[in-house]
């Protein structure tokens, strides 16, 4: 009896379709990820970027996979929307945490080919330094249109910025005054890795500070100075200043 309650009950196809679904999902991720991880062997960077991906993608395919259920349930079938969003959200925060491992993974599987502790390292650091700073940049731009789907997914939150942006436009000049300087600094983070003004490693002079550029990130750059103290400055500095 028991038995035939739980095959009558209407989600009953539904969650059958879904456990198939993270089941195929999950196959096809062990099975993609040996081969691919075959193929691009003689490729580090894109080899770095498979084997870093593994964790996120074994989420991501799985997800895939149950929202394609989610959807060809019926609709009228009682808590399918709230969970077809719940599982939207998390497949784009699953999208986005694979991406950041590829963008991660990609980089260092490309760099190992260059290593920097080595006499002639010019070229090393020049890469290093490009390779870098362009993947923090990119990775910044990934998480910031992660964020903004996840939120777009929210109609009353939508209906509520439309109408505060319709009704007072000084809230669209107060956001945009807010995020200048995280703008400021991704542009100038493009502008270091392309044109190199400075390089890690490099020795610098700044602010009547004597230096060693230690680390550049996404949004600043550490120098190391001489009595092990560090400075620690935006990159719109370098680009700004002498």
């Amino acid at each position: 009896m028991n038995a035939q309650f739980i095959v009558s009950h209407p989600w009953f196809p539904t969650l059958t379709a879904a456990a198939i679904a993270v089941v195929v999902g999950l196959t096809v991720h062990r099975i993609g990820r040996l081969l691919l991880l075959r193929v691009t062997q003689s490729l580090p960077g894109l080899h770095g970027m498979v084997d870093n991906s593994r964790p996120a993608a074994r989420w991501v395919l799985p997800l895939i996979g149950l929202q394609m259920a989610w959807q060809a349930a019926p609709a009228d079938l009682q808590g399918m929307t709230a969970v077809r969003h719940f599982n939207g959200l998390l497949l784009i925060a699953a999208v986005a945490w694979l991406a950041v491992r590829a963008i991660n993974g990609f980089t260092e599987g490309f760099l190992s080919r260059y290593p920097a502790n080595v006499t002639d390292n010019l070229q090393a650091r020049r890469l290093h330094t490009q390779g870098r700073v362009l993947a923090r940049t990119a990775i910044s731009v990934v998480l910031i249109a992660a964020a903004s789907l996840m939120l777009m997914t929210f109609p009353g939150a939508r209906q509520v910025g439309a109408s505060l942006l319709a009704s007072a436009g000084v809230i669209g000049i107060i956001a945009g005054l807010a995020a200048k300087p995280v703008f400021s600094n991704l542009i100038a983070g493009l502008q270091l890795a392309l044109a190199q003004p400075i390089r890690i490693d490099d020795v610098l002079v700044v602010e009547g500070e004597w230096g060693r550029v230690e680390e550049i990130t996404g949004t600043f750059v550490v120098l190391r100075l001489w009595d092990e103290r560090c400075l620690i400055l935006p990159l719109t500095y370098f680009i700004e200043k002498p």
